[in-house]
C-alpha cells in the first residue's frame, strides 16, 4: 500500500473521465469510493470490476466518515447534498482535471488531443500506436485517459511508469467552482487539434467563446512542442494562428503537411495514402469507416511519427485498431438487419456517422433513429444543421427531447419542426414520444438489408437492447 494513500471520494464517479480517474487513483494505491445519481454503463461496469463502491443517489451520508479529499464532478452544482456537506465541513475538495494534473501529468510528457469532434477516437488511436511501439521499445508504453472505452485495451485508462501520458482534452467546464475548460489544466507538450465548431450551448454563448477556449489551450504549448492541426477548418486556422511552437497541418488539401490521398473503402477496410513533404510517406489501412476516421488516424500517425515512432509500427497499429465503444458500434444483427450504436452529440458528428455508414453499406436502406439528448442537440441553435445532417439517411425517426423541461423555453429544440423540415426536403421523417412507440412503428417496416443507426449520447431508454429483442421475437 502506498504510504501516502488517501481516501478519495469522487462525487459524480460514473462520468467517463471521473471513472477513469478513479481507476488511475486506485492504481496509485489510494482508497477510492464514489457516488452518482445513478450508476450506468459502461463506466458502472468498469467500476464494478475494479471493486470500487458506487453509492446512489447523492447524499450527505455518502461522505461519512469524511474522506481525505473529494473530487467534485462538473455535473454537480450548489444545492447538491454532497457539495453542501463539503463546503459546510470544509472537507478538502478539487476537480477531476486539477487532480489528474497533480497526480499524473506533472513530471510526465502530456500529449493532449482536443477538438469539438474526433478526440476520443484519435486519443484511442494514438494510445494504441504507442502501445504497439512498446513491443520494440518498452519505454514508449503509454499511460492514458480516454473519454470512452478503447476496445483494443478494454478500458479507458492505463498507468505505466513511463513518461508519455496521452490524454483526451475536453473543452467542457471543469467544476462549479472552476468554469474554465478541463484541458487548460493539462499543459500539453504536444497537441492534436481536430475540429473547432460551436458546441456545448449550455456553457458557451457562441462560436467566438468556443474559439477563445481553444486559443488559450494553444497558448499553453511550449516553444519546443508541436501542434498537429486539421487543415480543413478556418476556425482551427484562427485558433492556431498565434502558436509559439511548430505547427503541422493534416487533411485533404494540397497544402497539408500530412495530406490524405486516394481514400477509399474496399473489402471491409478503409485505405488511403499519406503524403508528407511532397512524397508518399505511407499507405495506411484500418477497419473503421469514414473520412472522419481517416482524418483522426492521420492526425495520430503524424504526431507519433514526429516523436520518433516508426512508420511500420504506425501502419501495424492502425491496421489492428478496433475502435471505441459506442462509435459506429454494431450492437446487433437480426434477420439481415444491422443495428448500429453511435454516440451522437452534435449535427456534424451525426453527418459523419451517416456518411460513414453510406460508405460501408452503399446498397442499404439507412434509418437514423435520434434521441436529442446532448446539451447542444436539446437546443434549437443548430436545428438547421441537424436537418441537413439527417438528410443523409433514407428514413428518420426522432424521439422526444430528453428532459426538455430543463431547457429554457426560448432555447428548446422542437423536434416536430425538424420532422416538418425533413419531410419538406424529401426525407421521410416521423416523431414518436418514446422508445416503445418507436419500436412499435419501425419493426413492421424493417427488412433484411436495412441498417438502423441509433443515435444518442445516453441510454436512450434501453433501445439498444429492446429493438434487437423485438426483432428476435418475430423470428421465433
Amino acid at each position: 500500500m502506498n504510504p501516502l494513500s488517501r481516501h478519495i471520494h469522487l462525487s459524480g464517479i460514473c462520468g467517463t473521465a471521473m471513472a477513469s480517474l478513479a481507476g488511475l487513483l486506485q492504481l496509485q494505491g489510494h482508497r477510492i469510493t464514489g457516488s452518482d445519481k445513478a450508476a450506468y454503463p459502461p463506466m458502472s461496469e468498469i467500476l464494478r470490476d475494479l471493486g470500487i463502491p458506487v453509492l446512489e443517489p447523492y447524499a450527505e451520508a455518502n461522505l461519512d466518515p469524511a474522506p481525505d479529499l473529494v473530487v467534485i464532478g462538473n455535473a454537480l452544482s450548489r444545492g447538491n447534498p454532497e457539495v453542501e456537506r463539503v463546503l459546510d465541513n470544509r472537507i478538502p475538495f478539487t476537480s477531476m482535471a486539477a487532480l489528474l494534473r497533480e497526480e499524473f501529468l506533472t513530471g510526465r510528457e502530456p500529449l493532449v488531443i482536443a477538438g469539438t469532434h474526433g478526440k476520443t477516437t484519435t486519443t484511442s488511436m494514438l494510445a494504441w500506436i504507442y502501445q504497439v511501439a512498446a513491443r520494440e521499445d518498452p519505454a514508449l508504453e503509454p499511460s492514458f485517459l480516454i473519454g470512452g472505452v478503447a476496445e483494443n485495451f478494454g478500458t479507458s485508462f492505463q498507468l505505466r511508469p513511463t513518461r508519455t501520458f496521452i490524454v483526451e482534452g475536453d473543452e467542457y467546464d471543469t467544476a462549479f467552482f472552476d468554469k474554465g475548460p478541463k484541458f487548460l489544466h493539462y499543459f500539453p507538450d504536444a497537441l492534436i487539434l481536430t475540429h473547432v465548431e460551436f458546441d456545448h450551448a449550455d456553457i458557451y454563448a457562441d462560436l467566438d467563446a468556443v474559439k477563445t477556449a481553444f486559443k488559450r489551450l494553444v497558448n499553453l504549448v511550449p516553444r519546443r512542442g508541436v501542434i498537429v492541426a486539421y487543415d480543413g477548418s478556418t476556425n482551427v486556422t484562427e485558433c492556431i494562428s498565434h502558436a509559439f511552437c511548430r505547427v503541422e497541418r493534416y487533411g485533404l488539401t494540397a497544402e497539408a503537411d500530412w495530406q490524405i490521398r486516394n481514400l477509399r473503402h474496399e473489402s471491409g477496410l478503409t485505405r488511403w495514402e499519406v503524403w508528407h513533404g511532397g512524397a508518399l510517406w505511407a499507405e495506411l489501412e484500418m477497419r473503421l469507416a469514414g473520412e472522419h476516421n481517416a482524418l483522426n488516424a492521420t492526425a495520430a500517425a503524424a504526431l507519433a511519427a514526429g516523436r520518433g515512432v516508426g512508420t511500420q509500427v504506425i501502419q501495424s497499429a492502425l491496421a489492428s485498431f478496433r475502435s471505441v465503444k459506442r462509435r459506429l458500434d454494431v450492437c446487433a444483427e437480426v434477420g439481415g438487419i444491422t443495428i448500429i450504436d453511435d454516440f451522437a452529440h452534435h449535427p456534424t458528428a451525426i453527418r459523419e456517422t451517416l456518411r460513414a455508414l453510406r460508405s460501408v453499406y452503399p446498397q442499404a436502406r439507412l434509418w437514423a433513429v435520434l434521441e436529442p439528448r446532448s446539451n447542444t442537440l436539446r437546443r434549437k441553435v443548430l436545428a438547421s444543421d441537424l436537418v441537413q445532417s439527417l438528410r443523409f439517411a433514407d428514413r428518420v425517426i426522432l424521439a422526444g427531447v430528453y428532459q426538455q423541461q430543463r431547457i429554457p423555453e426560448d432555447q428548446r429544440l422542437h423536434p416536430e419542426d425538424v420532422v416538418r423540415a425533413l419531410n419538406a426536403a424529401g426525407t421521410p421523417a416521423e416523431l414518436h414520444a418514446d422508445v416503445d412507440a418507436i419500436i412499435d412503428h419501425i419493426v413492421p417496416q424493417l427488412q433484411s438489408g436495412d441498417v438502423v443507426a441509433l443515435l444518442s449520447n445516453g441510454g436512450f431508454d434501453g433501445i439498444y437492447e429492446k429493438l434487437p429483442a423485438r426483432l428476435k421475437e418475430l423470428q421465433t
